[in-house]
């Protein structure tokens, strides 16, 4: 039921009833619908760094509760959606969904969102000749060149690589319609040591207490801007 849910979410997106709008919170102009009533900004302050913040729309409008100055985004910058390239280092401005989220760790009874744990053999693809370009898949079931070296511009990312970064990580809908060379497997993930090569990530912390706050009938969000 959990994976219906969300293809469900990932192609229809918001209710077709759903009036969209926007909104600036914290600097951050952040497209919303009327069923939209969560929220991650990510503010770039310089260089690599950002101001993230988690927030909840209620009767009286948006109201922040975390808050993170420890924000990373890629090596290479922001850039607008369609002129991103894959290997760029760049993080794509705009707001995007937040469907569903993976990690390491067994899942907790507290978290709301649809989740998979990191088992052997699994990788993002990013092979841009495979089917499953921005796709979850384990190498088990083939259909990507899970062998090509990482210096290839069309190596997959080997999930178990990161376990740091992927301790807790949360899927965007950035280029879910599969374009090529735009790039795959951008997320909101656990700070590593410096840059990202092109998703936002926060500090451990504010990952915990996001994973237990995030809600799909909340339809929530995650908006980068500058």
């Amino acid at each position: 039921m959990r994976i219906l849910t969300v293809l469900l979410v990932l192609l229809v997106g918001f209710p077709a009833s759903a009036h969209a709008d926007s909104v600036v919170l914290d600097g951050v102009r952040v497209r919303v619908h009327e069923a939209t009533g969560q929220v991650v900004t990510v503010n770039r302050t310089s260089g690599y760094h950002a101001r993230v913040g988690w927030w909840v729309r209620t009767s009286t409008g948006w109201v922040r509760t975390m808050r993170s100055t420890d924000g990373r985004i890629g090596y290479g910058g922001l850039v607008r959606p369609a002129r991103r390239q894959q290997g760029t280092g760049t993080t794509p401005l705009g707001t995007f969904r937040l469907p569903w989220a993976f990690g390491t760790h067994r899942r907790e009874d507290s978290w709301s969102l649809a989740y998979r744990r990191i088992r052997a053999g699994d990788y993002w693809v990013q092979d841009n000749r495979s089917a499953f370009y921005n796709r979850y898949r384990n190498r088990s079931r083939g259909g990507f060149r899970w062998w090509l070296p990482a210096s290839r511009v069309n190596s997959s990312e080997r999930l178990t690589d990161y376990p740091v970064q992927y301790e807790y990580a949360v899927v965007t809908s950035f280029n879910q319609g599969q374009v090529r060379h735009r790039g795959a497997g951008i997320f909101l993930h656990v700070n590593g040591s410096g840059a990202t090569a092109g998703c936002v990530s926060a500090p451990r912390r504010f990952l915990v207490r996001l994973m237990a706050r995030l809600d799909p009938a909340e339809h929530p969000v995650i908006a980068v801007g500058r």
